[in-house]
């Protein structure tokens, strides 16, 4: 029967888009982190929306189980198989078309393959701007930032991935293909099946295309540095960056605990640490912060300095630069975005994506450091992320002198530590990158028996034969 069905599909995509030698497939089967292994049928690479259909009501047919894949990116074993080696990959990287760009509507139409960045760079080149930002904008795609409902540095302003998009195209777990890709702001037809399919980790449906909201393209982009000497302090200070000028949108606002900074020097040593040889450069935070305007960048400027001079005379920061050039911008969010590869370079470690509300995000850290520390003494905390919009990557890498295996293998215990107190806070155990396979037994502490059937009862009407990513998000049964 196997290989019945690999013969037919090699019928509908040709035989060099059905992968199944080892060596061809193993880079799909693999996670990001390369802690996972899974196993696979094949890995099949149909060309446009048509094929992919096809596939999925071959594979309903035979009762196959379908992983969509896009660039791979993710951290939550949500893109990969498991180890029964049951499953197909389905890869959408040659979807990666950009249908249309309406500068009227200020939409783009693009497929589920497109790269994040190539999203960007067209719209750039129609003078608009597509403002979802990830570390992984050169390898993610769309259809995956889509299925996770990806987050990145600038949520504060203009919402998850899910807020920029207003249509889909959908391969449903029949075979069907639901045609939605529609650019309205405002569509009060019944269901919103659109926000039901983003998130959803490829569990319901396969999106193909969609269709995104585009902005005009700020004048001036100004970006600043500032030491600060708590958490409260960096909340007052995003307080003060809400209200600093009129004309000014805070777009960014990113929370660095010294010691993720202390590891991003200790891997790059090229990098640039600012305030090195200022009073400040002993602070146990930094915040990056960034407005966009639409006016000239010597007036955005002006209004930026004043406004970190009221911060510096209230002593809500200990000092601060602000970027005067392009490059010394890309500098500053290098350093952000160094801190993950720089802790990936220091070992194995447990992470955490989470969020708080952000009026006690101070209050949890101290409160969870403090928990951690009395069970595990010694972990090292390696604080970061989104604090405008509550997003904290809260991960905790081992002491000095013990060695990575050992320390992750105490991994439930300190997830538990962790997440007991992101539910003692209200706050939610993935903030932006998704459930998966990692946490689809953690989310059954934390959430109502009433919210996990209503779940599994979208799940299995939209799935009956529970072929679409099985074992990711919610268990069908």
């Amino acid at each position: 029967m196997t290989q019945r069905f690999l013969d037919q599909c090699r019928t509908l995509l040709g035989a060099s888009f059905v992968l199944t030698d080892a060596a061809d497939i193993a880079m799909h089967l693999m996670d990001h982190r390369q802690r996972f292994a899974g196993n696979g049928l094949a890995v099949l690479k149909p060309a446009d929306t048509a094929e992919v259909a096809a596939i999925v009501r071959l594979c309903a047919e035979f009762r196959i189980p379908i992983v969509p894949q896009g660039g791979n990116t993710g951290l939550v074993l949500g893109s990969v198989p498991d180890q029964s080696g049951s499953a197909i990959v389905l890869s959408l990287v040659r979807l990666n078309h950009i249908r249309g760009i309406d500068v009227i509507n200020n939409t783009m139409t693009v497929e589920a393959g497109c790269l994040l960045q190539n999203v960007q760079e067209a719209a750039n080149q129609a003078n608009r701007l597509f403002p979802l930002s990830l570390a992984s904008e050169g390898s993610c795609t769309i259809g995956g930032n889509l299925s996770t409902n990806a987050g990145g540095t600038a949520v504060l302003h203009y919402g998850t991935t899910r807020a920029l998009c207003l249509g889909l195209e959908v391969v449903t777990a029949q075979g069907d293909i639901w045609h939605g890709l529609r650019g309205l702001r405002k569509d009060n037809t019944g269901y919103d099946l659109r926000d039901l399919y983003i998130g959803s980790e490829g569990t319901l449906g396969v999106i193909t295309a969609a269709v995104l909201t585009l902005f005009p393209k700020p004048v001036s982009q100004l970006t600043a540095f500032a030491a600060v000497a708590s958490i409260d302090h960096a909340l007052t200070l995003l307080t003060l960056a809400r209200s600093a000028s009129n004309n000014a949108e805070l777009t960014g606002f990113e929370l660095m605990s010294a010691f993720s900074l202390e590891l991003v020097e200790r891997h790059f040593p090229s990098s640039t640490m600012p305030l090195r040889h200022s009073n400040s450069a002993s602070a146990p935070y930094f915040v990056l912060i960034e407005f966009s305007s639409q006016e000239t960048i010597a007036d955005s400027a002006t209004a930026l300095e004043n406004w970190m001079a009221t911060a510096l005379e209230q002593g809500v920061i200990q000092d601060a630069v602000v970027a005067t050039s392009i490059a010394q911008t890309q500098t500053l969010w290098h350093l952000r975005e160094s801190i993950s590869p720089a802790q990936a370079a220091e070992g194995k470690n447990i992470k955490h994506d989470i969020s708080i509300p952000i009026s006690v995000i101070g209050t949890f850290i101290a409160h969870t450091d403090h928990a951690l520390q009395r069970h595990f003494p010694g972990c090292r905390m390696v604080t970061f992320g989104h604090v405008g919009d509550g997003n904290l990557h809260y991960n905790v890498s081992p002491p000095q002198d013990q060695p990575s295996d050992a320390f992750l293998a105490q991994q439930s215990a300190i997830n538990r530590v962790v997440y007991d107190s992101v539910s003692q806070f209200n706050g939610s155990i993935s903030a932006e990158h998704g459930l998966g396979a990692l946490k689809i037994d953690e989310i059954t502490h934390y959430k109502s028996v009433i919210e996990l059937n209503l779940m599994r009862t979208i799940k299995t009407a939209l799935d009956p034969l529970n072929i679409m990513n099985p074992g990711k998000v919610i268990r069908a049964s």
